[in-house]
């Protein structure tokens, strides 16, 4: 098990995210911004996935949901009652309230509405993880604990080149430190020659 503090990550998951209008006339996007058990490949032989629990002392942050994690496109905020979030069985639910007079959000609704967006990601801190090496030589990372930051809609989800990159120095890391025990058991065994 590793505990770890630090690098922000983006994780970009398949939703299906849908439109909805509330009893009040309220435009909605709802859907699920996270699925528990559900490994998600990040590059050639590193998975990872969200274990149930994982967003259960971070739902009271200040979370805010963008549009394509961009901090200048804000959909909705958890504190102004905008963006509902929830955990259940599946993972992480969240509904934004439109904002009729945000013509940004007005045209995410309806591309939302007629399928042209339909994914999500959300932004976090990692807290505690799993990580498990396999003897095919990848590896899988299990989110334990995670501090939510943001929540985006995205067209083109991808995980992000600083999130990507940590994972991968991680795999680098390992190998070293592999690379480094073989090289230790061929000097011990060298000395028992002499």
């Amino acid at each position: 098990m590793t505990d770890r503090n630090g690098a922000r990550q983006i994780v970009n998951r398949r939703a299906e995210l849908n439109t909805n209008e509330t009893n009040e006339s309220e435009k909605v996007i709802e859907g699920y911004f996270a699925v528990f058990n559900s490994e998600t490949e990040l590059f050639p032989g590193a998975f990872e996935e969200i274990l149930p629990g994982a967003f259960d002392n971070t739902l009271d942050n200040d979370v805010r949901a963008l549009i394509n994690h961009d901090t200048a496109l804000v959909l909705g905020r958890n504190i102004s009652e905008t963006l509902s979030l929830r955990v259940d069985d599946t993972g992480l639910w969240g509904q934004i309230k439109i904002n009729p007079l945000d013509t940004d959000a007005i045209n995410l609704y309806e591309r939302v509405k007629r399928g042209d967006v339909s994914q999500c990601s959300f932004g976090f801190n990692i807290i505690k993880e799993q990580e498990e090496w396999r003897e095919d030589g990848s590896v899988k990372w299990s989110l334990q604990e995670v501090e939510l930051h943001e929540v985006s809609v995205c067209t083109f989800p991808a995980y992000s080149d600083t999130g990507v990159e940590a994972r991968q120095n991680d795999v680098k890391k390992h190998e070293q430190r592999k690379l480094e025990a073989k090289k230790n058991q061929l000097k011990e065994r060298l000395k028992l020659w002499h």
